[in-house]
């Protein structure tokens, strides 16, 4: 009898243990997917405005400093050859979340009041990461056009970037040198007082707003034409503007308003993977860093632009720390553009630049077809994943797309950034070698990079405004040809000893464009 009970309830122990491993099965498959979701990596772009490749102090900056930023060149990968797509922010910021060179969609620089450049339906990155679990997030400058090109200020101004991929956005809609000069949350303007509607234009004047031309002495430095139009917070901008009393900016507050944003946005998404595209305003003209930063740097309102963007970088990165998910995230700092000192408001940049030199040895800057125009300081950074390393990779930073792509196993479709390549080793640093061709875009011409060649193609259509900004643009009726290897600044033009290499790259530059890489 009792063997008979010491059998069943062996049996029984058996059956019970066999029933508790069947019903643990399915929990533990949520354990696992838990896990693997957490894993992910999240992903921060940290996209700067008009920094050149010397406005780094790791990069060689003088008369500034920016610790925060050293310390991420310091524990990431380094680039010295990597390059936005275009000398100008649209067509790089088209670029970078699209996968795709700007021209492919005529891409150019936006006036305030363009409707949204990338159409929904259109793959981007943000829906890319989406589709993959990812809570997407940008924050900052936009200027990638908004609506359908009436935009109604006053209701829900779509599509935005809410149609193209991202969860939640906090706009300047197009720059801080346009009307209208109001923060744009996911739909609709921040404050906004329905009894005093917004009105915008850039044909004729609205309202009786006073501007730079008929009321200079507001201003808290003065503007060129182009920028002289309606004045808010003692700044002249491009376009004209009425109502909205209440939800005007100070360009003082950017930083801490926008800081602020992307944190609260980290915080409320620090359990699942989340991409974060934030978009500076600075260094970008007008340059008016809040008080605090003033007198930080030997460059007057720019240096003082790059103290404060530097500031604003460090605390993202202690945001992480905080909240223990720096080794789990991604950085990628980088800028859409070369540098320009003068861009429309006298604010002493070119007087006080100093011994400071904003590209570095490279030529050029912003607008232009020289290498300062698109070679910008870039970083990757990612706690105990990266070993630390200065790379002279040639890479574009269209390359994030499917690199981002490889590195959480998402795959692309047919056509799908169609320009982007997967280094994803060489974003971690265990590559040095990337790409053999790469377009560079400016206002006025295409130049493209292959190896150490750098060719330089004649102008086409030169814009009349680019007299103005008195930049060493490097546009020719002739084609140019420079040996970077030995010639970095490009002074050495070589066309002239090259002109079967100058024809061949010519050719290249249209089969890239119609067939591409």
């Amino acid at each position: 009898m009792a063997k008979k009970l010491t059998t069943a309830v062996a049996t029984a122990l058996v059956l019970l243990s066999a029933g508790c491993s069947k019903q643990s099965t399915p929990e533990s498959s949520v354990e696992k997917a838990a896990t693997e979701k957490q894993q992910k990596p999240n992903l921060i772009v940290l996209y700067v405005d008009d920094l050149g490749y010397g406005d780094v102090g790791a990069y060689g900056a003088k008369g500034v400093e920016t610790p925060n930023i050293d310390k991420l060149a310091a524990g990431g990968v380094m680039f010295t050859d990597a390059h936005s797509s275009s000398a100008t922010c649209t067509p790089s910021r088209y670029s970078l979340l699209t996968g795709e060179h700007g021209f492919r969609n005529d891409a150019a620089i936006l006036p305030g009041d363009a409707p949204l450049l990338i159409r929904p339906g259109k793959k981007t990155l943000p829906s890319l990461l989406k589709q993959q679990g990812y809570a997407t997030a940008v924050v900052g400058k936009w200027h990638l056009g908004l609506g359908n090109g009436s935009v109604d200020w006053n209701t829900d101004v779509k599509p935005g970037p809410l149609e193209i991929g991202f969860d939640y956005s906090f706009l300047l809609p197009a720059t801080g040198d346009r009307v209208p000069t109001v923060y744009l949350e996911n739909h609709n303007v921040v404050n906004l007082d329905k009894n005093d509607p917004i009105t915008v234009s850039y044909h004729e004047k609205v309202g009786n707003k006073p501007t730079g031309l008929t009321h200079p002495e507001l201003l808290k430095y003065p503007a060129d034409l182009e920028h002289s139009e309606t004045i808010v917070n003692g700044i002249s901008r491009m376009g004209s503007m009425t109502g909205g009393e209440k939800a005007l900016w100070k360009d003082e507050e950017f930083a801490d308003i926008f800081t602020e944003k992307a944190v609260k946005f980290i915080r409320a998404n620090k359990n699942q993977p989340f991409f974060l595209f934030h978009s500076y305003h600075d260094i970008h003209v007008p340059r008016m860093p809040h008080e605090r930063f003033k007198g930080k740097s030997s460059m007057g309102p720019r240096g003082d632009a790059i103290v404060q963007m530097d500031w604003i970088s460090g605390e993202i990165v202690k945001e992480l720390e905080r909240l223990g998910i720096d080794d789990n995230t991604m950085i990628v700092f980088t800028s859409d553009n070369g540098p320009v000192l003068h861009d429309g408001y006298f604010d002493q940049a070119k007087e006080l630049v100093g011994d400071h030199k904003p590209g570095g040895v490279y030529r050029g800057g912003k607008y232009g077809a020289y290498e300062g125009a698109t070679r910008v300081p870039t970083i990757v950074y990612w706690k105990g994943k990266i070993q630390p390393t200065e790379s002279d990779a040639l890479i574009s930073q269209m390359d994030l797309y499917a690199s981002f792509a490889k590195l959480i196993n998402a795959p692309l479709a047919e056509g799908e950034a169609q320009d982007s390549h997967d280094f994803l080793d060489v974003f971690m640093g265990k590559s040095h070698t990337a790409r053999e061709y790469l377009i560079e875009e400016s206002v006025g011409t295409t130049s493209l990079r292959y190896k150490n060649w750098k060719l330089i193609d004649k102008a086409s259509k030169i814009p009349d405004w680019i007299a103005d900004k008195k930049m060493d643009v490097g546009f020719s009726n002739e084609p140019q040809l420079f040996d970077l290897s030995k010639d970095p600044s490009e002074k050495n033009d070589i066309a002239a000893e090259h002109p079967e290499l100058v024809k061949q790259l010519q050719q290249k530059i249209q089969d890239i464009k119609q067939n591409g890489y």
